[in-house]
């Protein structure tokens, strides 16, 4: 099963883009992580954050594939544990189906996302620096599959 991760924005601190890239490393082939990086509109006067959105979700629904589960992180999405997490990824990789996880830019999701996503779902209820949002999603993403596979990362 493919797990990928799609984020509006670029030019990360190089903390962000490691810690990203030591978890996606970590990630046996049988979930493998990649991120696809789509470059923010550009915030002008003349344009709402409405128009914002909407021109990043153009680039984001041709960036997912065709068939794929989408999960969008979302403020006002599902809360999962860790475990809840795991327990789905195992159902998932049953389905063979690619898995796209979506961050959205600086004024959030259009709602044409949030209505192709399978699931919204929340990181967590504060508000966090997206970089660092994918560095969190990596991370227990892999502490996920840690928890599918028995490996010791994940203590309970």
């Amino acid at each position: 099963m493919k797990l990928q991760l799609i984020a509006v924005g670029h030019k990360m601190p190089n903390w962000i883009s490691e810690g990203f890239a030591e978890y996606a490393k970590r990630m046996p082939r049988d979930f493998a992580l990649t991120l696809t990086e789509l470059k923010p509109d550009k915030r002008i006067s003349a344009r709402t954050p409405q128009q914002v959105m909407s021109e990043e979700a153009d680039r984001i629904l041709a960036a997912i594939p065709d068939g794929a589960r989408v999960l969008a992180l979302d403020e006002r999405g599902a809360n999962w544990t860790t475990m809840k997490l795991a327990d789905n990824m195992k159902h998932w990789q049953i389905d063979g189906r690619e898995t796209v996880f979506i961050i959205g830019g600086t004024d959030g999701l259009d709602p044409r996302i949030k209505q192709r996503a399978d699931q919204l779902l929340q990181l967590s209820a504060m508000t966090m620096p997206h970089g660092m949002v994918r560095v969190l999603l990596a991370e227990q993403l892999y502490r996920a599959v840690s928890i599918i596979n028995n490996h010791p990362y994940h203590r309970e």
